[in-house]
């Protein structure tokens, strides 16, 4: 069985990292170079930074912050936000992250997946997804940072995102984002079940026994933002506690 991953997220905004709530609510939490350097000495497996208001500013992509993150970390890292060509994972790829995660700039344009994947590899390429449940028993994709809904069906979008070339699919549950009531876990079961590519779940972790739960219905990492951020589950002590519940995790070496 392949080892199960934890993902701290970062969310930047204009060089700092916040966190909110449901998308709303915006906070300050520090530098995303040091508390990137923080999580990759405390067991972290890989991290994740997103620039959440990039593409609805549509501006220029952090090459700069990316540039630091990779001199200061020691772990894989993805960037994501303001991506829209495979010039532009490129340009991230060439500053040092290891892969590319889009979102807005995939619904518009799906052949970008595709693209990027035959240019630069499977493995670079991530598919963020912002779902959020409807009155019909289903989930609809959301863009520009969960403030548009578009109407596709997130499920049909994640299996034509593998199609095209993606090597895995970030699940985001937008209902869950930030409440800290655990993940969306009939969504993250049916994506699993649905595809071949690994699962990253996000959106929801409250304690070490939602990560357990998501993890064991078959996604392949869970991604948390606040409970890392704010020091309310230290990485160390849930990757024993999930070593505890006989899922595989690379040992924390401190």
């Amino acid at each position: 069985m392949l080892t199960k991953r934890i993902i701290p997220c970062l969310d930047v905004d204009h060089g700092r990292v916040v966190k909110g709530k449901k998308f709303k609510n915006i906070q300050d939490v520090a530098d995303p170079v040091e508390l990137g350097r923080s999580y990759s000495l405390n067991g972290a497996d890989e991290l994740v930074f997103y620039d959440i208001t990039a593409s609805y500013e549509q501006r220029d992509i952090f090459l700069n912050i990316v540039e630091k993150v990779a001199e200061a970390i020691r772990i894989p890292f993805t960037i994501g936000g303001g991506i829209s060509t495979p010039d532009d994972f490129r340009k991230v790829l060439m500053a040092g992250a290891d892969k590319v995660s889009v979102n807005s700039s995939a619904v518009k344009n799906p052949q970008l997946i595709r693209d990027a994947a035959l240019r630069f590899g499977n493995q670079c390429v991530v598919l963020s997804i912002d779902a959020k449940r409807n009155d019909n028993a289903s989930w609809d994709v959301y863009v520009k940072g969960g403030r548009e809904n578009t109407g596709i069906d997130a499920i049909e979008w994640a299996k034509k995102g593998e199609a095209l070339g993606a090597g895995e699919i970030c699940i985001n549950s937008i209902d869950t984002d930030g409440v800290k009531q655990g993940y969306d876990l009939e969504l993250n079961q049916i994506l699993s079940e649905e595809l071949t590519i690994p699962i990253i779940a996000s959106g929801g972790a409250g304690k070490k026994e939602d990560f357990a739960s998501v993890l064991k219905v078959g996604a392949s990492a869970a991604l948390a933002a606040s409970v890392f951020h704010y020091g309310e589950i230290p990485i160390p002590d849930l990757k024993r506690f999930l070593s505890h519940q006989k899922l595989p995790m690379r040992p924390v070496d401190l």
